[in-house]
């Protein structure tokens, strides 16, 4: 009931879209390969800066 408010940190926001863009690759695997391959360099990205802020 208390972290009904709390706002989530940066690392959270972009832990949630790696996760997102990590279902979408796989879901374009057997469609496109291509736009598959795509998704996952997007979410390699983010999880460098994922890295980076947990570094600092």
């Amino acid at each position: 009931m208390f972290g009904l408010f709390k706002k989530k940190s940066e690392v959270e926001k972009l832990e949630d879209k790696y996760k997102k863009l990590m279902e979408e690759g796989f879901k374009l695997q057997s469609i496109n390969r291509s736009d598959s391959d795509a998704k996952y360099l997007e979410a390699d990205n983010i999880l460098k800066k994922i890295d980076a802020l947990k570094d600092k």
